[in-house]
């Protein structure tokens, strides 16, 4: 079930690309040129990586706030990706959605939510439309730990077990819901503990180990294809960042408990997973790598500030399907 040597350098150069573009989109909206907000995936990104990879591009997923990974791990397009942060019309929605609102359909993006839980019950509807197209595409929701106290979570995971959807849902339970600790709101210590009650696999994997997250995803895409209905995964990972990149932000979340995830880092212990395993990767190579990866996001916002904003009287446009 592991993945070819290739296709994890494709996961490695993925994950670094997220930590990259996050980390520039935090640089950019402090600076003043990033509108509205930042949420950003730092630390989580061999959750997003580890489930994409297991995915085939018409498959579909939908995502929350903190997007910008799943966009990356996907296939989004960084120029469009930056031009919507930027506000410009050149952006994957015109500039009119911003950090939170990127969608592209045609890789299977049905769009990141600002609604927390909001994206389920619509990716719900995409594996039922799977179901009745016949095509064997998947779907996989998106969500963190919050959202799996919201009703949408329930109320989805029972008809997509009940009518046994394609549909995989993706708790990333980065242990904190915005100020409120994941331990303070669930009654269990694991979220996928609840798929018992609607007669579905959960499962636990450590979310910041890539490969153990492709393995999980990779049976649950089978069992989805073969008609066996829903899995909740839960992957166990955590955001480096406060919830949002605003200054005046609240973070509640203690030092040393960030500290000592950091400390889990998932790229370095991927870079160690395929040296031990392949004996490949050196330092000269991963910087090269690295090297490439900022090239491309500095392109990505050049082309995003030398892009115009969306005309005022456009504000209208867009609003409703054709």
């Amino acid at each position: 079930m592991q993945p070819s040597p290739e296709k994890q350098r494709e996961m490695l150069r993925q994950m670094q690309m997220i930590r990259r573009f996050e980390e520039r989109a935090s640089d950019d909206f402090h600076a003043g040129g990033i509108y509205g907000t930042v949420h950003c995936y730092i630390g989580e990104e061999a959750s997003g990586v580890g489930v994409c990879a297991a995915l085939n591009r018409d498959d579909q997923i939908i995502s929350t706030h903190r997007g910008h990974g799943h966009c990356i791990a996907k296939g989004a397009d960084l120029n469009r990706m930056m031009a919507e942060l930027y506000g410009r019309e050149t952006g994957y929605c015109k500039g009119k959605g911003g950090s939170m609102h990127i969608a592209d359909f045609s890789i299977g993006m049905l769009g990141a939510n600002g609604i927390v839980a909001g994206g389920i019950p619509i990716i719900t509807g995409a594996g039922l439309a799977a179901q009745l197209d016949g095509t064997g595409r998947v779907a996989v929701a998106f969500f963190g730990d919050g959202a799996s106290n919201a009703g949408p979570f329930h109320e989805s995971i029972n008809i997509a077990a009940t009518w046994k959807l394609p549909v995989i849902y993706v708790c990333e339970n980065n242990q904190w819901a915005a100020q409120t600790s994941a331990g303070t709101t669930t009654a269990l210590p694991d979220i996928a503990a609840r798929a018992a009650g609607y007669g579905i696999p959960g499962i636990i994997v450590d979310g910041n180990d890539v490969i153990a997250v492709y393995e999980a995803a990779v049976e649950a895409v089978a069992r989805a294809r073969a008609g066996e209905g829903p899995t909740l995964i839960e992957t166990k990972t955590y955001r480096w960042r406060k919830h949002t990149e605003l200054k005046s932000q609240l973070d509640r979340r203690p030092v040393e408990e960030v500290e000592a995830w950091k400390k889990k880092d998932p790229i370095p212990r991927f870079i160690d997973h395929i040296r031990s395993q392949q004996g490949q990767l050196t330092d000269a190579e991963w910087d090269e790598m690295d090297g490439q990866i900022l090239a491309e996001i500095e392109a990505s916002v050049v082309f995003a500030k030398a892009s115009p904003f969306p005309a005022p009287e456009k504000a209208l446009e867009d609003v409703f399907a054709d």
